[in-house]
């Protein structure tokens, strides 16, 4: 989902994960005519260790910044969301993204995009029906 989405400061993160939707979106134009199919799996919140080297990583990071002061706050609070967010339970088991990587490899005609997990579709069809200015403020609002 984090192709669809985006949060405060999530540039890199999300930069990365809209490169990939539209890579995958070509690829599979362009590999049709040679039989291979391209499908998207768009987890939401998984239980991994992101969470935690996440938030580690952007409070370590907002220290040593130019503009440390002003960043540091705002990076906590963002880290502080991050930690309640994560851990104890509170995402997908991975398998369940697993599962779905199976039926995707298995499927005669696999479906372009496979949403699963925790907050993905709830959270992608926020974006898409808010608009821009709404999803900032509801985003803002969290952190």
């Amino acid at each position: 989902m984090g192709g669809k989405i985006y949060t405060r400061l999530g540039a890199r993160y999300h930069a990365t994960k809209h490169a990939l939707e539209g890579w995958s979106d070509s690829l599979r134009l362009e590999l049709a005519p040679i039989g291979i199919r391209v499908v998207v799996i768009e987890p939401g919140q998984i239980e991994t260790g992101f969470g935690a080297a996440a938030s580690q990583g952007l409070r370590e990071r907002s220290r040593a910044t130019a503009y440390a002061t002003a960043y540091a706050t705002v990076a906590n609070r963002v880290a502080d969301v991050m930690d309640q967010s994560y851990g104890r339970g509170r995402g997908t088991d991975p398998k369940v993204i697993a599962d779905v990587v199976g039926d995707a490899v298995r499927a005669a005609r696999p479906r372009t995009r496979y949403v699963a997990g925790k907050y993905a579709r709830l959270m992608i069809g926020v974006r898409k029906w808010l608009g821009d200015r709404a999803f900032d403020r509801l985003i803002l609002s969290r952190m």
